[in-house]
């Protein structure tokens, strides 16, 4: 059934709809509130070039009835979750947000954390996580509060700079620890200036005993707390607040927020995005996908520009107001001048980052004659003097790294240094195994190499009876990208245009991964080469050391296995020679 037949069946309910393109990719996810009305309206009148463009590629559609608006905006979230639509606006990160905590331990400690799990008392959320970072930082040089996660049997490096009572080696009386906690409470709270004053105090009763080490001291705690109290500077008089704001220009949608935390304005975001429908509309989908999707905390109360509340998300609509005088107006208007001031910079963002993309794709499909070139795939081969050979391949989509579609091999037929004959394997196996599985196949492949490995991968495809475009970069003698080999033809092209530049970074990336893999596995040979010496170490216990190497906690695993003093000094030594 073509897309006109279906449109005459569209029910008119409400719900939401999915747009597909030519190979049935989710392509557009949007709701209705009368699905019928909506969706025609697509095939119907004039739009704007982009929403143009988007119809153009509409093969096939599906829609989903919903009981009622309410579901339908829930449903269109979680779909656009779940499909990533290119012509969507998507915000598709799942964090919580970082809070700083004081554990409510005996002996306790100051920290970040985006766990709100464990018994503590917790501040925030703090928008930002670098900033939320930084504070704890600056809070744990001024407050000598623990800072190991489990207490040492000795005193460490912050009990000799004064950054740690050290309860390692004394007991600490709760009152000392009660009166830290309060200053860190007041200061988090927005009371910096009366800790200062006293600081301040403090600092010139020692300089008057003469005792300019302790004085130092008292002003270095001083300047770090003004540091602190300047990075929360603004001060309004409402608290726990969003303020939103949002400009239309040149076919974008400019939006920017203000977080409002204890009557600071602690973080400010920007978000860029193409107008794909009404912009009201728009709008209202990020406010649901800023909180439901980014799971940014609730705040008490959200101020918004001048919109229809009724078509915002239900969960929003009791704490979603429009000002209409007064200081949160003038919020409000503050924040709808930094989108219009932002703008220009993040649409000429925007096309800086369409140039090195989707931009050279496009450039690159006329260059070829080969369009459309959704999904490139480019291969590498590593190896030294012919020992552990493999091979790597990473996945570009409409010119963005696909890191989710990288993939590695070790080289199973080959032996010796032999560049065409690995790469050949390598494509034989990467493609016939896609075909085997009826996986879609890329638009492009593109080889690290010249006109034997570009030859030697064409013979693997034609083996497989597979037909996938070749594209082949060719280095210099100084082993840069020099120009380009497709369909035995030599095609030379400016090498500062986005084009070129974007190719040499595929090419540079796909080296540094092959490289990367050839080292992990290289050393990962020596290293197991060496468990092989130990007595004691037999295959059950080699395979779970191997598994733990490169970790970061590599020592505290070890720990746990039942290994005697004589095989963990001659595995440290095989880890690191150097000790």
């Amino acid at each position: 059934m073509n897309v006109k037949e279906k449109l005459k069946e569209l029910p008119k309910k409400p719900g939401c709809y999915l747009m597909k393109n030519e190979n049935g990719e989710i392509i557009y996810v949007g709701k209705a509130k009368i699905l019928a009305n909506r969706v025609k309206s697509y095939f119907t009148g004039s739009h704007d070039p982009k929403t143009t463009k988007m119809v153009s590629m509409i093969r096939d559609f599906e829609y989903i009835i919903t009981g009622s608006e309410t579901e339908a905006f829930i449903l269109e979230m979680n779909l656009i979750k779940k499909y990533h639509p290119k012509y969507n606006i998507m915000l598709m990160d799942d964090k919580s947000y970082p809070y700083i905590c004081i554990s409510q331990e005996k002996n306790p400690r100051l920290y970040y954390t985006r766990d709100l799990n464990k018994k503590a008392k917790y501040y925030g959320p703090y928008p930002n996580a670098k900033a939320a970072k930084e504070v704890v930082e600056m809070l744990n040089k001024i407050y000598p509060l623990r800072k190991c996660y489990k207490i040492p049997k000795k005193e460490c490096l912050y009990y000799h700079l004064g950054q740690c009572l050290a309860p390692c080696i004394k007991e600490i009386k709760d009152e000392e620890y009660q009166e830290i906690v309060n200053k860190i409470n007041h200061f988090l709270k927005g009371n910096v200036d009366e800790e200062i004053r006293h600081l301040k105090k403090l600092m010139y009763e020692a300089s008057e005993r003469l005792d300019y080490e302790k004085a130092n001291e008292y002003k270095n705690i001083i300047l770090n707390l003004q540091v602190l109290k300047e990075k929360q500077k603004m001060e309004v008089s409402i608290s726990d607040t969003d303020v939103f704001g949002y400009v239309i220009k040149e076919g974008y949608i400019s939006i920017q927020i203000f977080h409002i935390r204890g009557s600071k304005m602690v973080e400010r975001n920007g978000f860029l995005f193409e107008v794909m429908e009404d912009p009201l509309e728009m709008f209202s989908n990020f406010l649901s996908q800023f909180y439901f999707v980014l799971n940014n905390p609730l705040p008490k109360e959200i101020l918004l520009p001048s919109i229809d509340l009724d078509i915002l998300d239900s969960r929003l609509k009791d704490i979603a107001f429009i000002p209409q005088r007064g200081k949160k107006k003038e919020l409000v208007e503050l924040v709808c001048e930094n989108a219009l001031q932002k703008v220009d910079i993040l649409i000429k963002k925007e096309t800086n980052k369409y140039e090195r993309t989707l931009g050279a794709v496009k450039e690159l499909e006329k260059l070829i004659d080969l369009s459309p070139i959704h999904v490139m795939e480019a291969f590498d081969n590593s190896n030294i003097q012919g020992t552990s050979s493999v091979s790597a391949m990473v996945s570009y989509v409409d010119g963005v790294k696909n890191p989710k579609g990288y993939r590695k091999f070790k080289v199973k037929t080959v032996v010796g240094s032999d560049d065409t004959q690995t790469m050949k394997e390598i494509i034989g196996r990467r493609y016939l195994r896609l075909k085997n599985e009826n996986s879609p196949m890329p638009s492009l492949i593109v080889i690290d190499g010249g006109k034997g490995q570009v030859k030697a991968a064409r013979e693997a495809l034609d083996s497989i009876q597979v037909d996938i475009p070749l594209l082949g970069l060719v280095k210099d003698d100084n082993h840069r990208t020099d120009h380009l080999l497709y369909n035995d033809k030599e095609i030379y092209i400016d090498k500062k245009s986005p084009l070129f530049l974007f190719l040499e970074e595929m090419q540079d990336e796909v080296h540094r991964y092959a490289i990367t893999f050839f080292h992990n596995l290289h050393s990962k040979k020596s290293f197991a080469s060496g468990l092989d010496k130990i007595k004691g170490i037999g295959p059950v216990k080699k395979r779970a050391i191997l598994e733990i190497i490169g970790k970061s906690n590599f020592l505290e695993e070890l720990d746990k296995m039942n290994l005697n003093d004589y095989q963990k000094e001659e595995i440290l030594k095989i880890f690191n020679p150097n000790k």
